[in-house]
């Protein structure tokens, strides 16, 4: 599931992306968009991708929420902090036996 959430989000992000790029700049600075021919006039075209970059934003926040949600309850043996554990009682029950002082302190 998490493969496919992923997926979708790279593909919306490229497309969120492309959308934005293809709107007409107010300020002339990265806008593609500036002649008054094409398929479409202005104002539909405007209208159209304002519409798609809504939507795009929308489904990118909503799987945004989504993945982070899987790797929030994501529980499984790779988890960081009981690899940590684990790793330390390991290399406890690795350690040589520490020699014994003698109770007089005289060695």
């Amino acid at each position: 599931m998490e493969t496919v959430l992923l997926s979708i989000h790279l593909i919306v992000a490229i497309a969120l992306v492309a959308v934005i790029l293809l709107q007409r700049s107010e300020g002339g600075a990265l806008g593609i968009g500036g002649g008054q021919g094409g398929m479409m006039t202005a104002r539909g075209a405007g209208n159209l991708l304002t519409k798609t970059t809504k939507w795009l934003a929308i489904v990118f926040l909503a799987n945004s929420l989504l993945l982070g949600w899987f790797a929030a309850n994501k529980r499984g043996d790779d988890a960081v902090l009981d690899a940590a554990v684990e790793q330390t009682q390991q290399e406890d029950s690795q350690l040589p036996e520490l020699p014994a002082v003698p109770e007089d302190g005289e060695g």
